[in-house]
């Protein structure tokens, strides 16, 4: 028994168990960083993604449910737009009506939808940028703004229906007779006629005694309202708020401030993107939270005509006759009742939504990543 834990403790002298230096885990560590194209990188990057929109979203419900209010014209809503005290009486006026929890009207859809929508948004970001964007020299404002914007349509597209149901749930109120919950909303847009082609007084009588006759767009279509101006609005929203917050952060991790504006400086740290795998510099809270802010309010700028009319043609079934028009219709539309102004109707209470809402959407995915380790 001696001779055999004697041999045992030699031969452990002699091969001594290899144990990870912490240069070689810090080696493995950026290994599994590297690969964004893995199926572990996607789904950590999913999950950040999906919590960032969902505290986002969290954060500024009551105000976007009067956004929407006030973009879609909603008759009950009208006397409150044009000044900020509108925004605040608008607010009253729904928790007085419909209670406190009014304002989270159609929330739950809101999260059901953007889950999603920032997972996706964010996981095919990483991933065309990835593509696109492979060394430093292809570090261009062109690349970053194309990337993020495909992001955006990618996410757009797939999660499109349950934003229009989260838009009606938010427009009706407890006032309007057809006002209900999701399933009711649900069937109510599906059975909602479309819109018909222009025809002669005589068509009618022609076309209904014939087996072509032409049937209004309705169904599943009804969910993709406004499908078009939302990708085209999409386009300069989503480029131009990663292209924003990217440079925006490159500036903050720049060397002269990096002391004042991250959390740690490593030694040969230039605030570059991480093409080798490698964690960017971690910005301090402020900074973070600014690059985030100052990405919403440009993108906010450059999106928001397409929004508004994105919103009256979720809306269309509604309000009105239930008439369906289409983009052109509903731009003209616009500028017939309201003028230029038309196409900013809500835009100072999108800014103080927008501004907070993409500061902390950016701040959580990327302290998300972090604790996540990619």
């Amino acid at each position: 028994m001696v001779m055999t834990t004697t041999g045992a403790s030699d031969h452990l002298r002699q091969n001594p168990p290899q144990i990870a230096t912490p240069s070689q885990t810090d080696a493995i560590e950026a290994n599994r960083r590297k690969n964004k194209r893995s199926l572990d990188y996607v789904l950590r990057s999913f999950l950040a993604g999906g919590v960032a929109g969902s505290a986002a979203k969290t954060l500024i419900a009551p105000l976007d449910r009067v956004k929407i209010l006030f973009q879609a014209s909603n008759p009950q809503f009208l006397k409150y737009t044009g000044s900020w005290f509108g925004v605040v009486n608008a607010v009253k006026d729904i928790q007085r009506r419909e209670g406190f929890f009014g304002l989270y009207r159609g929330h739950s859809a809101t999260l059901l939808r953007i889950f999603p929508y920032a997972a996706i948004k964010f996981v095919a970001y990483e991933q065309i940028r990835a593509v696109l964007i492979k060394v430093k020299d292809q570090e261009t404002p062109a690349r970053r703004l194309l990337s993020g914007s495909l992001a955006g349509v990618t996410s757009v597209f797939f999660t499109y229906p349950l934003e229009v149901i989260r838009v009606r749930l938010a427009f009706e109120t407890k006032q309007d007779r057809r006002s209900s919950g999701l399933v009711d909303i649900c069937k109510r847009i599906y059975r909602e006629a479309g819109y018909t082609p222009a025809a002669s007084k005589t068509a009618p009588a022609v076309v209904s005694s014939t087996p072509l006759q032409i049937r209004p767009l309705t169904g599943l279509s009804n969910f993709y309202r406004g499908f078009l101006p939302s990708v085209l609005g999409m386009l300069p929203y989503a480029g131009v708020s990663f292209l924003t917050h990217d440079l925006v952060g490159d500036w903050l991790r720049n060397p002269r401030i990096s002391k004042y504006t991250t959390i740690s400086t490593p030694a040969g740290s230039t605030g570059a993107q991480d093409y080798d795998g490698n964690r960017k510099v971690v910005l301090k809270v402020w900074a973070e939270l600014l690059s985030g802010g100052l990405a919403g309010l440009c993108s906010q700028t450059a999106s928001y005509p397409l929004e508004v009319i994105r919103r009256r043609l979720q809306v269309g079934g509604a309000v009105g006759n239930g008439k369906f028009l289409r983009l052109g219709e509903t731009a003209a539309t616009i500028w017939k009742t309201n003028g230029f102004r038309g196409f900013f109707v809500g835009l100072s209470i999108g800014y103080v939504k927008i501004i907070p809402m993409t500061a902390t959407a950016f701040f959580v995915y990327e302290r998300s990543k972090l604790y996540l380790g990619i």
